[in-house]
């Protein structure tokens, strides 16, 4: 007799643990070849909700580390996920990419990761500036993470729409709500537990499974999110998007990239995610030389 074949149920992941959902509810998406994947958690309003106090939580502190800590750490998730490549392939493979697509993706993924870690510590310099100004002060702009982001990611890959997603959020001291792919959801509830077992602080990166048109627009309403990433190009959503994140004056940021391309990453993917602060520093000048207080 053939063996029933027991399905891996995925929980999703907020401020550093494995709940399963608040409504009780899940489903089951099927593959290429009409294979039950998994039991996915179907999130509500309420995980919503939860993710967003965790991120915010998480913000302070992940906001005050060092630039060169967040990009060790970024550089630590790289190395957990290189250790579990063959379970990427294969989950990306179960969902119907081929082996060397899937191989492909996975690398690239962790690469990204990399590229990102070496970016946390320096792009802060080339977008900064001390300014001239006509008065007795020092004038200088930098760069401050805007502070939680909601990130609706790509809906045509599992894993490296979503790492391309995330690492340049995070890299400049953000934390993150993620809806993770509702039709590609393995990679993303996997790299939950890459990410639980690597340095991340707990609720810099939560991430939800489930339908995007029932989490959408908590998100896009809740007042403790400052900014919303979207990965995909249809019209309607961004519109939906805009018109429900004015009550704050959210930022929306979207990319209808390919991401498997070496065009889909950049500093401006970091700097999408960060405001300029500008500080004016009073000086005096005593006896010819300049001092300031």
């Amino acid at each position: 007799m053939d063996r029933l074949k027991v399905l891996k149920t995925y929980k999703i992941y907020i401020g550093g643990k494995f709940p399963r959902t608040e409504s009780g509810r899940f489903y089951t998406p099927k593959n290429y070849k009409g294979e039950l994947i998994g039991n996915i958690c179907l999130s509500s309003r309420k995980d919503v909700r939860n993710a967003v106090v965790a991120a915010r939580k998480a913000f302070g502190v992940w906001s005050e580390r060092a630039a060169f800590n967040r990009g060790q750490i970024l550089y630590r998730i790289a190395e957990m996920l290189e250790g579990r490549k063959s379970q990427f392939i294969e989950e990306i493979v179960f969902q119907g990419a081929t082996k060397a697509k899937a191989q492909a993706e996975v690398e690239l993924a962790i690469d990204r990761l990399i590229y990102y870690s070496g970016w946390c510590d320096k792009f802060s310099q080339i977008q900064g500036s001390i300014n001239p100004v006509a008065s007795s002060h020092f004038n200088f702009s930098v760069s401050e993470p805007m502070g939680v982001v909601g990130i609706l990611a790509d809906e045509s890959t599992s894993l490296i729409g979503l790492v391309s997603s995330i690492a340049p959020v995070i890299a400049s001291g953000n934390s993150c709500v993620v809806l993770a792919s509702e039709s590609l959801p393995l990679a993303a509830v996997t790299f939950s537990e890459v990410l639980n077992s690597s340095d991340v602080p707990g609720g810099v990166i939560n991430i939800l499974t489930g339908n995007h048109s029932e989490m959408m627009k908590p998100m896009a309403s809740h007042m403790d999110v400052n900014a919303i990433v979207y990965s995909g190009s249809d019209a309607e959503l961004i519109a939906s998007l805009r018109e429900t994140s004015v009550l704050n004056l959210k930022r929306i940021r979207t990319y209808s990239n390919d991401w498997m391309k070496a065009e889909s990453q950049g500093m401006h993917f970091i700097t999408d995610c960060t405001e300029i602060k500008t500080t004016w520093h009073p000086i005096e000048n005593i006896g010819g030389a300049t001092s300031s207080y």
